[in-house]
């Protein structure tokens, strides 16, 4: 039987950022000089980014294919690591995602995460549960090929749909297992206030019990509702499952015009308090201006509190 490109490519082992899992789970070398552990997502870009299934490009813009997006993070922040959204790519073609990931090495950059788009992992419906294992599985694949060591795998609903412990386990479960056979790790974010919440979450991750299974806390997107001390339980919730990857925000603008600030302070004080080694991915809220200006302000303040 022919090997695909494909196969050779994902045979040839992931990016040398990750390192062999073991019994207790992935590994990976975390940087300790601050600067270092900062990167930066791709989505308050969003309106620069040029690709068929990014549906916020603003034609208004000069646009940029994702591939120049490493060296353009360093030329204008000094930061060498990215999280960029799978959706911002111009193509899931393995000849594009190898052509990526060799743009992000030319730079001198790291892809440490990927993020994905929502799947109804806790539908009533085993097959749209199907559906949802199975999306994330082409990814996993994908961020293989790409070198990232985890992916950011978001949980929606149906309208009407109550979040399911056991069957957003069971699904998740199995992705899970997938991403621990090939050395990839699956985080949940606490974004969307029902799908996303960040108990549920965390009850589905100790049900999963996986240490390819884990938590990616947003240090805002939890006050959508509430208070700040609703935001610190349920980032420290979070960071109890965090691996490598949390979300930086300063401020979070909600669709009807709420405005939240986010206390960075305290929750970089969380941070440390948990023990978190890995990474701090700049996502600042393009509702409250420009991006670029917005995560230079960001890369300056998260310096401030991990120095």
């Amino acid at each position: 039987m022919p090997v695909s490109r494909r196969s050779l490519l994902l045979g040839a082992g992931a990016a040398s950022l990750i390192g062999a899992a073991n019994q207790s789970g992935p590994s990976l070398h975390f940087p300790v000089e601050p600067r270092q552990r900062l990167a930066v997502t791709s989505y308050p870009f969003r309106a620069y980014i040029e690709s068929p299934s990014n549906r916020a490009r603003d034609p208004k813009v000069k646009g940029f294919d994702l591939k120049e997006f490493p060296a353009l993070m360093i030329e204008k922040f000094g930061i060498y690591n990215i999280n960029p959204l799978g959706d911002h790519l111009a193509s899931t073609e393995p000849s594009y995602l190898e052509s990526f990931r060799a743009a992000v090495a030319k730079a001198g950059s790291h892809m440490v995460g990927l993020g994905l788009s929502g799947r109804r992992f806790y539908a009533p419906d085993r097959e749209t549960r199907k559906a949802a294992v199975e999306y994330g599985r082409t990814w996993v694949d994908n961020a293989r090929i790409l070198g990232s060591p985890s992916v950011r795998q978001h949980v929606s609903g149906a309208k009407g749909e109550k979040p399911d412990v056991a069957l957003a386990a069971e699904s998740l479960g199995e992705l899970a297992e997938y991403g621990a056979h090939h050395k990839v790790v699956i985080n949940l974010e606490n974004d969307s206030p029902v799908a996303e919440d960040p108990f549920f979450l965390v009850a589905v991750i100790e049900r999963v019990n996986n240490p390819y299974l884990r938590g990616l806390p947003d240090f805002g997107n939890s006050l959508r509702g509430h208070d700040a001390a609703y935001n610190q339980k349920a980032v420290s919730a979070m960071l109890k499952h965090a691996w490598n990857m949390c979300h930086v925000k300063d401020t979070l603008r909600t669709r009807d015009g709420q405005v939240y600030t986010v206390d960075l302070k305290s929750m970089f004080g969380l941070a440390k308090d948990y023990s978190y080694r890995g990474y701090f991915s700049m996502e600042f809220d393009t509702g409250a201006g420009d991006p670029f200006t917005g995560t230079k302000h960001l890369v300056e303040e998260s310096l401030k509190y991990l120095a």
